[in-house]
């Protein structure tokens, strides 16, 4: 499988600039995916330089390239620091996160992350993790649904929708994608049917997935990582994530506000490189749509 077919790049002259990357660098890929990021970073290194690329999907082994220079690591990028020590490096100059859902995951019916096909309702990026999204759906309490689709969904009828699916789980399991889409026609709004179903799907595999505290984990973990100098660029494809991201950066937390020292001057532990997010051009979105929802955001060790 050519890594055209596993994932397009998004941004992917910007994500490098980003990085600034230096010949005898060491760098870390934290979402492998289908190589298009690490093969260019490998481009630019110089034979001294190191490359460790992260993904707990097995499917990405496939696309390992045969470079001496490139390590991969099976595993979540929140194990960022426990792994690399494994291999004996403190330290880094730069970290890339691209944290879209690839291409080929999409396309692959079996996995049940797109709305296209029908399969089972699975949704695991680790796969051979325990929770799916079955079993979220046939499992989980009426508060813990209303709660997942409305926070990490963001759908306005989260409450309605739990209701619904407790429901339609009593007569029999929700076990289908199109089982699943057959319940959430009736509750989307009209003429916005395939954006209400990104959004549920959305919550499901942020839920599957635990993907907002595994980002926390990991950007928390950048800021010992990284060099004096040392660059990190994190491209999101979804509000939450990106304001989880905005934030760290901005302030060095997540929530509350910034701390500052004596002289009135910011405590934080990354500097902002770009004042505000960078998004695809035009003509790359025109060419890959996947670039559409896309932010960018690059920030150095103070």
């Amino acid at each position: 499988m050519s890594e055209r077919e596993y994932h397009i790049p998004v941004m992917l002259k910007e994500c490098m600039d980003g990085l600034a990357i230096q010949k005898g660098g060491v760098y870390v890929d934290l979402t492998f995916g289908g190589g298009g990021h690490a093969r260019e970073i490998l481009s630019r290194l110089g034979p001294e330089g190191q490359l460790y690329g992260f993904d707990q999907d097995e499917d990405a082994l496939a696309n390992i390239p045969a470079d001496e220079r490139f390590t991969f690591v099976q595993a979540n990028f929140r194990d960022l620091k426990r792994y690399m020590r494994l291999y004996g490096i403190s330290q880094v100059d730069g970290i890339l996160a691209d944290l879209g859902i690839s291409s080929h995951q999409i396309d692959e019916p079996n996995r049940g992350f797109s709305t296209r096909f029908d399969g089972g309702l699975d949704m695991r990026m680790n796969q051979t993790g325990e929770l799916t999204a079955a079993k979220v759906l046939n499992t989980y309490e009426e508060t813990d649904l209303h709660k997942i689709f409305g926070i990490y969904g963001e759908v306005r009828n989260a409450k309605t929708l739990a209701q619904a699916v407790m429901a339609e789980r009593a007569a029999r399991p929700i076990q289908s994608t199109e089982q699943f889409k057959d319940l959430l026609k009736k509750l989307a709004p009209r003429g916005r049917e395939f954006k209400y179903y990104a959004q549920v799907f959305q919550a499901l595999r942020i839920e599957v997935n635990d993907e907002m505290k595994a980002l926390e984990e990991m950007l928390l973990q950048t800021v010992e990582m990284l060099k004096p100098e040392g660059r990190l660029v994190v491209m999101s494809y979804h509000s939450l994530e990106d304001r989880l991201v905005k934030n760290f950066i901005a302030k060095g937390k997540f929530q509350g506000e910034v701390e500052k020292d004596f002289y009135g001057n910011l405590i934080r532990p990354l500097e902002p490189v770009s004042r505000k997010a960078i998004q695809a051009s035009a003509e790359e979105v025109a060419i890959n749509n996947r670039a559409r929802s896309a932010k960018l955001r690059i920030a150095k060790k103070a």
